[in-house]
Order: C-alpha cells, then structure tokens, then sequence
C-alpha cells in the first residue's frame, strides 16, 4: 500500500464516518442526556462492535454471509427490531422540568409546612434515569451490531486499499488504525454537539421534543434496515 492509497483511505474514511447514522446519533443523544461520559461509554461500546465485525469481515464472514442470505437477512431484521425498541424507549422517555425547581422555605417566614413538601414531590415527574456505566457500553455495542451491512461493507471496501503483492496483515492492521481514530474524531464531535444542546434541554417541552425526535430517527433507521436488499 503507498502513501497515495493510504491518503485516499484516509479521505474516503472521512466523509463516510461523518454521515449521521445510527451509532453518531446514540452518541450524541448519550451526550446531550447525561454526559460526555455517558457518550465516551457509548463510543467504547461502538467502536468494540466495528472493530469486532471488521475483524470477521477480514476472516471471510463477510463472504460466508453473502453466500446465506437468509442468514444475513435474520441478523438484519434483529438489527432492525432493536433498533426500532430502542426509538420507542427514547419516545417515551419520561421528563422533568429542571427549571421548576420546588421554591424553598423562606426564612423569615418560618418552615414550610410538611404536606407543602409532600405535594411538590408527588406533583414532580420522574427524571429518567441514567443507565449503569455497562448498560451504557452495552447500548453502545448492540446498535453498532445491529448492522450487519457493516460485515459486507468492510469486505467490499477494505481490499480497494490493500496491495495484493505485500503482506495483508500488516495493511489491514494499518486501515483499520486509521478507520478507528478517524471513526473516534467525529464521535468527539457529535458527542460535543450533544453537549451543546444539553443547555437546552432544561425545559420539559424541549426534552420532550428532543427524545420524540430521536426515538423517531432510530424507528426510522429501522425500517429503512428492514426494507433495505442488496
């Protein structure tokens, strides 16, 4: 592989990890819910994904899926319904206003009165929940698996680069360097956009709109992986 075949990669590797899909969504979400932390766990269990299914590609999966597509449309449409669970989740997220702080006790006028408190807390609505730094990581590996397509991607498209004539191992070693630290820059960059618009999101409306637009986005990506054929 030259220097010139590696640039072109590089370029090529660029343009498709920026393209919005369903993987740059989770993280950015991630984000913009709970935390860059919350985004690098689903970055890890992203990445942990590719890396494997890349990896199966180079063994020849990618070829043994196209020679059974009834194996490959199973794992398709299990992607798809995943996906679809996972939009759903996010539509029905519950929310809670963070500017509606309860108003606290004013001191010249004395304690505030015991079921004064108990009304506050019953009319609060629940905030949903991060989940644990596993579940998380977990989230972030089955969206990225719910993508076979990624299989036959890497097997179409990893050999363009590779110089028949020189050893294979060490130029798939270095595709897939590059592809992971390409794919990690612009996770970076969602999940700091995702930040961004956490600020905005501390209104019950705007968190609201934001989890309906995002569930619908991955119900979306669903059934464009269940309809999609080769």
């Amino acid at each position: 592989m030259t220097l010139s075949t590696w640039w072109l990669f590089l370029a090529m590797t660029f343009v498709v990890s920026a393209t919005p899909g369903p993987n740059m969504l989770l993280v950015m979400s991630s984000s913009a819910r709970h935390g860059v932390r919350a985004a690098v766990l689903a970055m890890a269990g992203c990445m942990t994904a590719l890396l494997i299914m890349m990896s199966l590609s180079a063994a020849g999966l990618g070829a043994l899926l196209q020679s059974f597509p009834a194996v490959f449309d199973a794992l398709r449409l299990t992607g798809a319904a995943y996906l679809a669970w996972l939009g759903i989740q996010c539509w029905r997220s519950p929310v809670q206003d963070a500017t509606d702080a309860p108003p606290t006790a004013d001191t010249h006028s004395g304690p505030a009165p015991a079921n004064a408190n108990a009304n506050a807390n019953a009319n609060a609505q629940p905030q949903p929940p991060m989940l644990a730094p596993g579940g998380v990581y977990r989230q972030g590996f089955l969206v990225a698996a719910s993508n076979p397509k990624a299989i036959l991607f890497a097997a179409a498209f990893f050999p363009q680069f590779i110089a028949p004539e020189l050893p294979k191992l060490p130029q798939f070693a270095i595709l897939l360097t590059t592809f992971t630290v390409v794919e990690v820059a612009w996770y970076f960059v969602y999940a700091i956009s995702g930040q961004r618009l956490s600020v905005y999101l501390q209104r019950a409306h705007v968190m609201r709109a934001f989890n309906r637009l995002t569930g619908g986005v991955f119900v979306g990506f669903a059934g464009l992986m269940a309809m999609a054929r080769d």
